[in-house]
């Protein structure tokens, strides 16, 4: 094929434009008119002769007429059609079909239509008929090709030709296992459906139809041992089921069908009435768990949520009941006692099920467990805003107690008076060269808990509060480390023996020596500091020397004696070389 230049691109691109808006004129001109008697509208391709036209398929919903292609209707609404079309542009050119003319020509074997819709362009198709059979058309040639040898019928089938609106679109395949030598009939059948689905999910690629595209793949053998059983399923595909292929089988089959020919034998009949009281002993059942089982969940996780929210670990069911009552009912008292009761006739209730002491539930019992699980969560969820309310309290103390306690330390370790207003704290962080921020939100905060404690303070507001303080002690606490990390850096003397590199750490009244800075595992001394000698060495570590540390005031001013130091040289064992 000879590559196409700029200029014919161009006039391509144009044409398409003007094609496009000539069909949106035409549509909005039908469906003006005709809405309820148009099912779908579609752009062809042009027919050999005719490659000026521009042809569009016009489909009449006759879906509910019983008697066959509603020709009237037809004859009736076609010549107004097409005098719309004519007015419109002398180009457009309309091929009109009912719904049921549509399967009369597929039941004669004339797939024409389909291969043409199949490589159409749907402009309109609210109950996506063409859709379904566009992506139907598409996937049984697919099939054909690959294993013609086998397929007996391709049938659409489901709501595709009753005219209504359905989520999914279904298709049997009916395979040909008579004829097979080299592998069982079960492998056969096991191998060409997925062979099979796996070309449905190609053709929905291909198509980009977006409804679900069910592909049912039954062998010949099975499928009229289900006739002969006269399984529902079967009977129902026999009746509504379209063939889109077929190599004369479902034709008659379905001839058999209205004839009264198929019917369903004795040993049928009877499995039929087994599988009414099988099934209805088993929905009983099912019932049963589910109105046992559902419920006690549902009552059950958010007891559990309860005490988890409150700080419990995870309890065990029957744990949950015990607990339920111990913390909300008589430690909190912010629970009635008749809740702790109705969840525990809810978990009796379902174990006698699982028991099997329980066969049966009336509507009225079930009405009752209901109305009792529903006036449960809406005690438990008003439960979960009391434990809320007081963790909000306790964590708003705890808080306060811990920016209080950080601002009068920091303060007292900085010499500044006022205890812990806020004019003082505000001296501080002018003095500590801080932002005065840290002053504004200290005062914003115990403005915040003092309308918390009042109850004036919103959810939203609370956490924003919270967060605000959590930040103001991060902080502060970084300042003070920050500080006591100078002050420790300051209390140590460093000096050199051998190739060693050690350090002694000089507190108010104890010191901490260390031999080799590098080594992995250090060996620490701990001493008492006694008029500015070094007294009971004992062996120590680096547990007890960060313990003493966090309990010890770091001296401001550093004094070291000489006597010290001699001190010093006895517990190393060398002559020591002090770095400053």
């Amino acid at each position: 094929m000879e590559e196409l230049t700029p200029e014919q691109i161009k006039a391509l691109e144009k044409k398409q434009k003007e094609i496009k808006e000539k069909l949106d004129v035409l549509q909005k001109k039908l469906l003006k008119g005709y809405k309820k008697e148009i099912l779908g509208l579609a752009l062809l391709p042009p027919k050999k002769d005719e490659k000026d036209k521009i042809n569009v398929l016009v489909v009449l919903d006759d879906s509910k007429f019983e008697q066959g292609p509603d020709y009237k209707m037809k004859d009736k609404i076609s010549p107004e059609l097409i005098k719309i079309a004519k007015l419109s542009d002398e180009k457009l050119w309309l091929e009109v079909m009912t719904v049921n003319e549509m399967k009369e020509s597929f039941f004669d074997g004339k797939y024409e239509l389909l291969q043409l819709i199949a490589i159409s362009a749907i402009l309109y198709d609210p109950m996506d008929f063409l859709g379904a059979l566009k992506i139907s058309e598409v996937h049984k040639t697919m099939t054909l090709k690959k294993f013609e040898k086998y397929i007996v019928c391709y049938i659409a089938a489901g709501s595709l030709f009753r005219g209504e609106k359905s989520n999914d679109i279904d298709v049997y395949v009916i395979v040909d296992d008579t004829d097979v030598k080299r592998m069982s009939r079960a492998e056969l059948r096991d191998k060409l459906r997925g062979l099979i689905l796996s070309m449905g999910f190609e053709a929905e690629a291909i198509t980009g139809i977006k409804k679900q595209f069910h592909v049912q793949v039954y062998i010949l053998t099975d499928f009229w041992e289900s006739v002969k059983d006269a399984h529902p399923v079967i009977f129902t595909f026999l009746r509504d089921g379209v063939p889109i292929y077929d190599r004369g089988v479902f034709g008659p089959w379905r001839l058999l069908l209205k004839m009264g020919r198929i019917r369903p034998s004795p040993e049928a009949i009877d499995m039929f009435m087994e599988t009414g009281d099988r099934l209805l002993d088993a929905a009983k059942g099912k019932l049963l768990m589910i109105v046992g089982q559902d419920l006690y969940y549902a009552v059950l996780n958010p007891a559990q949520a309860a005490l988890m929210l409150y700080g419990l670990a995870p309890p065990t069911p029957k744990e949950t009941i015990k607990l339920l009552e111990e913390v909300f009912v008589k430690k909190e008292k912010i629970l009635e006692q008749k809740y702790v009761d109705m969840l525990e006739r809810i978990r009796l209730f379902f174990k006698d099920i699982e028991h099997g002491k329980i066969k049966s539930i009336t509507g009225a019992e079930i009405d009752k467990l209901i109305t009792d699980s529903e006036e449960f969560l809406k005690r438990i969820n008003t439960l979960f805003k009391q434990i809320e309310r007081k963790r909000e309290k306790e964590t708003f103390e705890v808080i306060n107690k811990e920016m209080n306690r950080l601002v009068v330390s920091s303060m007292d370790e900085s010499g500044v008076k006022y205890a812990t207003s806020e004019l003082g704290f505000r001296k501080f962080c002018m003095k500590e060269g801080l932002p005065e921020k840290l002053a504004d939100d200290f005062k914003s905060f115990n403005k915040s808990y003092e309308e918390f404690k009042n109850k004036k303070l919103t959810k939203a507001e609370s956490d924003a509060v919270k967060r605000e303080a959590r930040t103001f002690i991060r902080v502060l606490e970084d300042h003070t480390q920050r500080k006591k990390f100078l002050g420790v850096e300051r209390a140590k003397v460093r000096f050199k023996h051998g190739n060693k590199m050690g350090e002694i750490l000089l507190l108010k009244d104890v010191a901490f020596i260390v031999e080799d800075v590098a080594a992995k595992e250090k060996d620490i001394k701990k001493a008492t500091i006694v008029n500015g000698r070094l007294k009971d060495v004992k062996k120590s570590d680096i547990i007890e020397m960060d313990k003493v540390l966090i309990d010890t005031e770091i001296p401001k001013i550093l004094s070291v004696k000489e006597s010290l130091f001699e001190d010093l040289k006895k517990i190393v064992g060398k002559d020591i070389e002090i770095i400053f």
